[in-house]
């Protein structure tokens, strides 16, 4: 490529932390070989300029499995990626019919236009108030509650810890998972843990940090959620794994 891929992330305000994760802008795709998005546990909001200057606005589901980059001639992106909580609370809605796949929503979402795209900060600025708006005057501190064990955790969590210290029932969770993002808390679980071991693997520790069983199991894992070996995605060849060239060094 003539002009490299340039990656931006800026972290939320405080007040939006429990339902944002961070917003990012990758620029210069065009001309990008094969690309492959791996998942990462956040439900993404997508701003896209296409290649012959069109806009489009996607609501991406959760990813269970490494994919390619689909073919539609994307130059540039701004994202929201939203922690769960974010659906219920900010987007008024669940992401279960769309596992692995997205929505379009309409191009003046939210107000957002093409020229929104121009400046990245600005875009945050404009994204923040909108969501700071929608914010809710209360939401149900079990399921904060939730979240915020499960982060903390990196996924290596299960129900019955989580319905003791959040006092909310198994049944009850495992419901509210399924309902929200179409897929099981443990299936979640193994994607957190998944992310954080990307940077180990980033430093070239190829051999579990988190709680794997063994060497094997670490391997299928991996190999499971990023389609490739440790070792391979280690190497990144031709930098297609996006989330893992990103990904900060502990």
């Amino acid at each position: 490529m003539d002009n490299p891929l340039t990656y931006s992330l800026i972290k939320p305000e405080s007040l939006l932390a429990d339902f944002v994760h961070c917003f990012s802008s990758l620029q210069n795709l065009s001309g990008f070989g094969e690309g492959v998005i791996i998942p990462n546990g956040k439900i993404d909001l997508l701003f896209c300029k296409t290649e012959d200057h069109t806009f489009q606005i996607v609501l991406m589901g959760l990813e269970t499995k490494p994919k390619l980059m689909p073919k539609r001639g994307i130059e540039a992106f701004f994202a929201i990626s939203f922690n769960p909580l974010a659906l219920e609370y900010l987007l008024g809605q669940t992401t279960a019919a769309f596992v692995d796949s997205g929505k379009e929503l309409p191009c003046n979402f939210w107000d957002f236009a093409i020229e929104d795209l121009d400046d990245f900060e600005a875009f945050c600025k404009k994204s923040s108030q909108k969501l700071l708006s929608l914010l809710p005057k209360t939401i149900d501190e079990r399921k904060r509650r939730l979240f915020e064990l499960v982060f903390a955790a990196d996924g290596e969590i299960n129900v019955k810890e989580l319905s003791e210290k959040i006092a909310w029932s198994e049944r009850q969770i495992n419901r509210y998972f399924n309902r929200q993002l179409g897929i099981s808390l443990k299936t979640y679980c193994n994607i957190l843990r998944f992310q954080a071991s990307l940077p180990y693997i980033k430093k070239g520790e190829l051999s579990p940090q988190l709680n794997f069983t063994d060497q094997s199991h670490f391997i299928k894992e991996i190999k499971k959620l990023s389609g490739v070996s440790p070792k391979e995605l280690f190497k990144n060849e031709d930098d297609r794994f996006l989330q893992f060239l990103v990904y900060p060094t502990p």
